[in-house]
């Protein structure tokens, strides 16, 4: 009898697994196997609201695999040791998983398979990663080449999309650990299972998708599909959500919503690629010239940022945000990471750190990537003189100050024609209003005009420098 280890990562689901596809195809018994890694759990940049996530969709995968008649082995320790030690009491041949880019997974993978038979399935992307490449060879650095690159190979086709199995072969006798608790309650925005994901993402298509391209940078989030933890933890397949939006591409009502979100597919596709091609971005700027120099921004600086209380109100609202439901839009991370690395020129290195210990679908090749395009440090990245205006962008993007409101209750009160530059408020409409600046709500940390041309003229002097 051949037993596998469908051993479980970042692939919590049954649907279009091509990992756990390729197990059931040799296996009579099956053992699917999660390993609680202190590295991942209790390490640096880990999140105890993250792992309050996915202890609960470990339950919620659990309970789809009794369904099925199997059922969830978790252990805890370092893989190295865990793996030898479930091959050994199972008899298993083969530990199938899904191949992961990350620098961490790729040292942990190599270091499991010198000590059993680990073959690595594909299905973290929508290619395999580094399967992208320039003529020469190399893996690309610039979105539109990589864009226009994976276009010339054959698009995932609905009949690639693989089925949850109905039933699955039977698990040896194994001891298994309990699923931990969290001393965090699991975030509302985000129901933590595979049914939920899926769910959602129809929801999205059938109400949100038509109109993406026109609401997508709506500071509240409601314009996007908020399925971001879904694709970090791999609870939905981005293969099967590539699929079902592009069929609203013949549709004409649908089909600019959906350009616009296949694309931001692809640029989540191109930092995955970036990322296992040159996994030294995780920890230093791709330009060289950013690699050796010291950020003059200050301590107090990145404190009050962390904090809500720059004096800025839509980056105090997504910071607040953040820290309290770990998710914001993508339109307020570029604000925020921007204002950061930007205006108070603080090292982007500080701002990524923080994002990934905080947000639920924190992923380090997105993180990395989006953290390296605000400060104009990455590959392709936005010029060093683009600086987001937050005055202008919650005008923009949050016209009735709802969401603002929301995350800034001092502001409640506040007019609208001063509730994205409180400080221009006069100290009579301040009264009025009760929020005083300076000590109901903070004074802003910078004066945008003068912080802007600070930042432009150390970015020139940085690159001077180098040239």
């Amino acid at each position: 009898m051949t037993t596998v280890v469908w051993w479980v990562r970042r692939d919590l689901r049954l649907h279009d697994n091509q990992a756990l596809a390729a197990a059931l195809t040799r296996a009579r018994e099956l053992v699917p196997l999660f390993v609680l890694d202190p590295a991942l759990l209790a390490g640096p940049t880990s999140s105890q609201r993250r792992n309050a996530f996915l202890f609960a969709a470990l339950r919620s995968l659990d309970a789809a695999l009794r369904r099925r008649g199997s059922r969830l082995i978790v252990r805890a320790g370092r893989p190295e040791q865990v793996l030898p030690t479930v091959v050994r009491e199972s008899g298993a041949t083969l530990v199938m998983a899904e191949a992961d880019g990350s620098p961490y997974a790729r040292r942990r993978d190599e270091a499991v398979a010198r000590s059993v038979p680990l073959q690595l399935v594909e299905g973290s992307t929508l290619r395999p990663l580094g399967s992208i490449r320039a003529p020469t060879g190399e893996p690309y650095r610039v979105y539109s080449q990589f864009r226009r690159a994976w276009f010339r190979l054959p698009i995932p086709s609905p009949q690639d999309i693989l089925p949850a199995p109905p039933r699955l072969p039977p698990v040896p006798r194994l001891a298994s650990e309990p699923i931990p608790e969290s001393p965090l309650a699991v975030p509302e925005r985000f129901a933590p299972s595979e049914d939920a994901a899926r769910q959602r993402l129809q929801h999205f298509l059938a109400q949100g998708l038509a109109s993406y391209h026109l609401r997508r940078n709506a500071l509240d989030g409601s314009g996007s599909s908020q399925l971001s933890p879904y694709f970090r933890f791999g609870l939905l397949s981005v293969r099967e959500a590539w699929c079902a939006a592009a069929r609203y591409l013949d549709e004409p009502d649908a089909a600019a919503g959906a350009r616009a979100w296949l694309d931001e597919l692809l640029w989540r596709e191109f930092y995955q690629h970036l990322l296992a091609a040159w996994p030294e971005s995780a920890r230093m700027s791709m330009q060289p010239e950013f690699r050796d120099v010291a950020w003059p921004g200050s301590n107090d600086a990145l404190a009050r940022w962390q904090e809500g209380r720059t004096g800025f109100p839509v980056v105090d609202a997504a910071m607040r945000q953040l820290v309290s439901e770990g998710w914001m839009s993508n339109r307020a991370r570029m604000i925020v990471a921007s204002f950061l690395s930007k205006l108070l020129l603080v090292d982007w290195r500080e701002g990524e750190r923080f994002f990934r210990r905080e947000l639920v679908d924190g992923d380090l090749a997105a993180n990395v990537g989006g953290w390296q395009w605000s400060a104009g440090t990455g590959t392709d990245a936005a010029p060093y003189f683009r600086i987001f205006n937050p005055v202008l962008q919650g005008e923009q993007h949050d016209p009735n100050g709802s969401w603002v409101r929301t995350w800034l209750p001092e502001l409640a009160n506040v007019p609208r024609e001063y509730l994205f530059a409180p400080w221009r408020m006069p100290i009579e409409v301040q009264l009025r209003a009760g929020c005083r600046i300076g000590h109901d709500y903070p004074a802003p940390i910078v004066e945008y005009e003068s912080a802007r041309a600070r930042a432009l003229e150390w970015f020139r002097s940085v690159r001077q420098a180098q040239s």
